[in-house]
């Protein structure tokens, strides 16, 4: 079989990459396939979807059960799709109501359980025994087209209206706060990406900068890695080699101790005796100086008398002459 590091990198590289998405791909939608995703599929009527949505949350008193599948219209209503994943009993004349999940507009399906036994699988939650949410918004359009038209004022409850209004403020008392907050929160977010606006283009023409550059460069990429294989392939075959020089270098630094430790007696009397020399040396500095400076002369003269050949050549001053020798030869 043809080993990896024989094969085309950029093969192996789509090939992983591919296996990788498809394995995201089924980390997300695991509760879509029939081994790991149980659970059991109901359905529920309602007049209004009321803002819900595939994939929002299924609880009951409070505790996530399942999720929502779908969400369709069958025969002039609303048709819910929903599974359940726990072992939570609910009775044959369970409930359903749309919920209010957070001041942004996420909902939920709340089940509210009833009636003896155990819903059977796949079952229909009628529209009678479901419940929309409350829309503050469209009560308030309903109440100023009420109000707006002359003829129907003189109807209006203002006893009841009174006690409407008193129920609204009751059902919003905890909001105000927290929802100033969330657009508080949402405006500086806009605030920053406005601000922001050119460093993120920037940042974007840098992107695909360098994506092109990685893209032009894909070959030399690819022989980077190839002699980055052969590098670590080279240092794998000069492993043994590489331990044996450490092991080597580390018996020598051993070595090397033992022989200061073994040898210290008889090196500290030489550095004493190598001492006092210097000192003797350094006391007739001098002395040598004028030795050196009175023997170049007699250097030069000795080197002139034997430099000549096998013999000496000079001569002796204030000689007086031989008597009787008369031959002006001088002795040599």
């Amino acid at each position: 079989m043809k080993p990896f590091r024989e094969r085309n990198p950029v093969i192996i590289g789509a090939l992983s990459l591919a296996v990788l998405a498809m394995l995201l791909l089924a980390a997300f939608r695991a509760q879509d396939l029939p081994l790991i995703g149980g659970g059991d599929t109901y359905y529920a009527m309602f007049e209004d979807t009321g803002g819900l949505q595939a994939q929002d949350e299924v609880r009951m008193a409070g505790v996530r059960v399942g999720i929502v599948k779908d969400v369709e219209i069958d025969d002039g209503q609303v048709k819910v799709t929903f599974k359940i994943t726990s072992d939570e009993q609910f009775g044959k004349d369970t409930g359903a109501a749309i919920r209010v999940k957070t001041l942004l507009g996420s909902m939920y399906l709340a089940l509210e359980p009833a009636g003896d036994d155990q819903l059977k699988k796949g079952s229909v939650i009628p529209a009678d025994r479901t419940e929309e949410p409350f829309d503050v918004i469209d009560a308030f359009s309903g109440l100023a087209d009420t109000i707006g038209d002359g003829s129907k004022t003189s109807d209006i409850d203002t006893t009841q209206l009174a006690d409407s209004i008193t129920v609204l403020a009751d059902l919003t008392r905890n909001t105000p706060e927290e929802f100033k907050g969330a657009l508080d929160g949402l405006s500086r977010l806009s605030a920053n990406l406005a601000d922001r606006d050119g460093e993120i283009n920037s940042l974007l023409t840098n992107l695909k900068r360098v994506s092109t550059v990685l893209d032009d460069r894909d070959e030399d990429i690819v022989k980077l890695m190839d002699d980055a294989d052969v590098l670590f392939e080279a240092l794998l075959q000069r492993r043994d080699q590489l331990h044996q020089l450490l092991v080597s270098t580390q018996t020598l630094s051993k070595e090397l101790t033992a022989l200061v430790r073994q040898t210290r007696s008889d090196l500290k009397p030489a550095l004493v005796q190598l001492d006092r020399v210097l000192d003797v040396i350094n006391k007739n500095e001098d002395n040598l100086d004028n030795s050196l400076r009175l023997m170049a002369p007699f250097y030069r003269v000795f080197a002139n008398t034997l430099g000549t050949g096998p013999w000496f050549d000079t001569y002796i001053q204030n000689l007086p002459p031989v008597p009787g020798a008369g031959t002006g030869v001088e002795i040599g």
